[in-house]
């Protein structure tokens, strides 16, 4: 009889090894989608910053635009025989319509749905399935 105490005393020491090992893997597994999930939104954050570059560049654009050719295009829409006010209404259109679409673009690269870290979701429910299976 007192082999048998040897062996709970062993079994025991196997699960909690066991255990621990899970546990272990379990903290790895996190640490590691919280490593993707970080590389993630740095990369959104960049796609973000180049968003904005892309919004303040059209801004830019558009105010030299209206600057430096306005003038110049009107006065030549002008000299067609186009009556100087109309000449101006449609340079002006033209150059609004130029910087709508700059700063479109950038707005749709600031989109929510474009900024979500995907990937790591993704792992975090995969490896949560692998989880819950491994625990049947």
């Amino acid at each position: 009889m007192t082999s048998q105490p040897d062996n709970d005393t062993a079994s025991n020491a196997g699960t909690g090894s066991l255990i621990n090992t899970a546990l272990a893997q379990v903290a790895g597994l996190f640490r590691n989608e919280i490593d993707l999930a970080r590389a993630e939104t740095e990369q959104t954050l960049r796609r973000a910053a180049a968003g904005i570059a892309l919004i303040v560049t059209g801004a830019l654009i558009a105010l030299a635009a209206l600057n430096v050719l306005a003038a110049a295009l009107v006065d030549a829409i002008a000299e067609l025989g186009l009556e100087p006010a109309w000449a101006a209404l449609i340079v002006g259109i033209s150059l609004a319509a130029t910087a709508l679409g700059l700063t479109l673009a950038g707005a749709k690269a600031l989109n929510p749905s474009n900024l979500k870290p995907t990937r790591a979701l993704k792992q975090h429910h995969e490896d949560r399935q692998a989880l819950k299976e491994a625990l049947k």
